[in-house]
Order: C-alpha cells, then sequence, then structure tokens
C-alpha cells in the first residue's frame, strides 16, 4: 500500500508541474518517448503555436511579433494558352485546363489543411481570368463547390491595362499577345492585391501544391518575420536553376522544412501588403516592359529584402521537363499529379 501511495504522489506531482509549465507557456518533453505533456502531443506533431510563439525541437521557442492577420490568393488563369511561349509541351502532355483543375484543387485542399492551424486567419480567394471559356470556368467553380470554399471570379479586360505596356521588349521586338495577356492579368492581380489587410499569395494556374504548402509557408513566414522583424517575400517552388550555379546563400528554419535565402524567382510568390506598397512602381514595372529575364523587378527588390525558398519544394511549377524553371528535385510529381486530381 505504502509503495502505490508514493506512485500516486508522484503521479500528482508530475501532473501540477505539467499545469504549471503550461500555464507559463512552457514546453515538456519525456525523452523515453518524445511525448510532449504540455501540449498533449508527440514529437512530429505540429505543437506551434500561430500568432504566439514557434516551437522546434531541439531548437527551443520563438516568440511571434509578426502574426497573420489575413491571406488573400489571387490565381491567375488562362486555360486558352498551353504555355506562354507556345513552343514547348508540358509534363504529362494534357490540354491547359487540366493543368488549371489540378493546380486550382491542389491549392483548395491546401488551404483547407492550413485552417486547421490557422483558425483566426480570413482566407479570400479571387480568380483573375482570361478567357478560359464558360465551359472550362464551370470545371473551376465545380471545384470550389466540391472544397466547400467560396471565390471571387473576375473575367479580365486586357483593354484595360493594354495601353499601358510598351509595344516592344528589352529585344526591341514587338511584345507577343500571350505576354500582353499575362502582363494584363499580372497588373490586375497587382491592384486587387490593394484591397488586402495583410498577405497576398499571387499564384498561377500552373502549380501543383502539396497539402501541407500553405501552413508551412503561414507558420515560416511568423517565424521568420519575427526573428527578422521585417516583412519577407516566400517562394514555394524549390526551382532546378537555383542548382545550375554556385553561389553563397543562407539557411533558415522553417515549421518543418528548411529555407534558403534566394535572389530570383518566378511570378509565383506570397509576401505582405506592405512590401507591395514600399515597391508598388518596381511591381507595376513589370506590367509595362517586357524585361529579361521577365521577372527583374522583382530580382532587384530581393536585394533589398529577403525571399526564400523551400527544401525540398512545396509546390511543383508543370511546365517542361526540361526546363529550369520547372520540376523540382527530390519531388515525387507523378504522386503529386495523381493526388491533385478531384
Amino acid at each position: 500500500m505504502k509503495q502505490l501511495k508514493n506512485r500516486s504522489d508522484t503521479s500528482f506531482i508530475k501532473k501540477l508541474f505539467v499545469k504549471i509549465c503550461r500555464k507559463f507557456g512552457f514546453e515538456l518533453i519525456d525523452q523515453n518517448n518524445f511525448f510532449i505533456p504540455t501540449s498533449n502531443s508527440v514529437m512530429g506533431q505540429t505543437i506551434s503555436k500561430p500568432g504566439k510563439k514557434s516551437i522546434n525541437i531541439p531548437l527551443g521557442e520563438v516568440k511571434i511579433t509578426r502574426n497573420i492577420k489575413s491571406l488573400d490568393i489571387i490565381i491567375r488563369s488562362c486555360a486558352k494558352v498551353k504555355m506562354l511561349t507556345q513552343n514547348k509541351e508540358r509534363i504529362f502532355k494534357k490540354e491547359k485546363i487540366e493543368y488549371t483543375l489540378r493546380s486550382i484543387n491542389s491549392l483548395l485542399k491546401s488551404i483547407n489543411f492550413a485552417k486547421n492551424f490557422f483558425k483566426n486567419i480570413d482566407f479570400k480567394i479571387i480568380i483573375v481570368d482570361h478567357e478560359s471559356g464558360e465551359d472550362n470556368l464551370k470545371k473551376i467553380k465545380d471545384i470550389f463547390i466540391l472544397n466547400n470554399l467560396n471565390f471571387k471570379l473576375i473575367n479580365l479586360d486586357i483593354e484595360e491595362y493594354k495601353d499601358t505596356i510598351s509595344e516592344l521588349n528589352y529585344q526591341k521586338k514587338k511584345v507577343s499577345e500571350n505576354q500582353i495577356s499575362n502582363m494584363c492579368n499580372i497588373n490586375k492581380s497587382l491592384d486587387l492585391s490593394k484591397n488586402s489587410t495583410d498577405l497576398i499569395y499571387f499564384v498561377e494556374d500552373d502549380y501543383l501544391h502539396k497539402r501541407e504548402a500553405l501552413k508551412e509557408m503561414l507558420f515560416t513566414y511568423e517565424r521568420l518575420s519575427s526573428q527578422a522583424n521585417k516583412e519577407l517575400i516566400l517562394c514555394p517552388s524549390d526551382y532546378p536553376y537555383l542548382y545550375a550555379k554556385a553561389e553563397n546563400t543562407q539557411i533558415f528554419l522553417g515549421e518543418n522544412f528548411h529555407w534558403r535565402k534566394i535572389e530570383e524567382s518566378l511570378c509565383t510568390f506570397l509576401t505582405s501588403r506592405e512590401i507591395i506598397d514600399k515597391y508598388w512602381e518596381k511591381f507595376l514595372s513589370m506590367c509595362k516592359f517586357e524585361h529579361y529575364p521577365f521577372e527583374q523587378p522583382l530580382h532587384e527588390i530581393y536585394q533589398e529584402e529577403l525571399c526564400v525558398s523551400p527544401i525540398p519544394s512545396l509546390a511543383v511549377h508543370c511546365t517542361n521537363a526540361n526546363s529550369i524553371f520547372g520540376l523540382s528535385p527530390n519531388v515525387d510529381i507523378k504522386k503529386l499529379w495523381e493526388e491533385s486530381n478531384t
């Protein structure tokens, strides 16, 4: 009986200690089984608390000073144009609408997954579409119904911006109609971002997202922005061109992924309204003149602001398999393609 009493006393003391630690915001870990009693979870599960603290074992806690209020997701779609340059086939050799549907479907699944953790964030979804056709737009709408998510669809009118685009590009050649459509769509997306109150994710309709993509991006934005005490740009893809040359970088720890500093990206990225306002004219210049590379204004911004991408990739750009802007290394592309099917 005495032995049972001692065990009972020990158990009581442990429970009391856990309650005290939980009250003061401390985390405990049982090294025998990696159970975390203060969070009632095990190692490998998410124990970070949005807007409060980012926790990584064994590095400990980062206090969140930059919490996220909202996320506006602006999707640029155009099922009519198979490829911007029209001279290469995409992976899997499907019609463009198939990539659009799978891209949106994977993104919506990622949004629903992120909502399980970021319950206080206001998610808004806008599609800026250019001539995808009524049949294709109905297919897009059906995906939103399936995922139980609201969205706003805007039909792009290129006449609204066409006159602001320089007729000749960096090569002194006439800008193609496809590129004009692309630049107008980016311009419209930037204008819409002016209504955002916090973060904006600009995304093209040919990126397949992992389910954990947005969850990781949001947790990482809070963590790194709090550590650096500044706003960021997050790119979801680990592009193959990043391995084409040896250059110095910096490695950061996100929620479950490593992130590295990059100085180049394409036009799919997440950032804040503050960054958009700060570099408004620079962003807008990408819509008025076809630079080389096209994203040169973004790269100039990255010389001043921190831009990072994940290792391995959280989203894969579905372009030609031989493109340095396409398939991310060390990702099961076929599996991701199949999982993104409706």
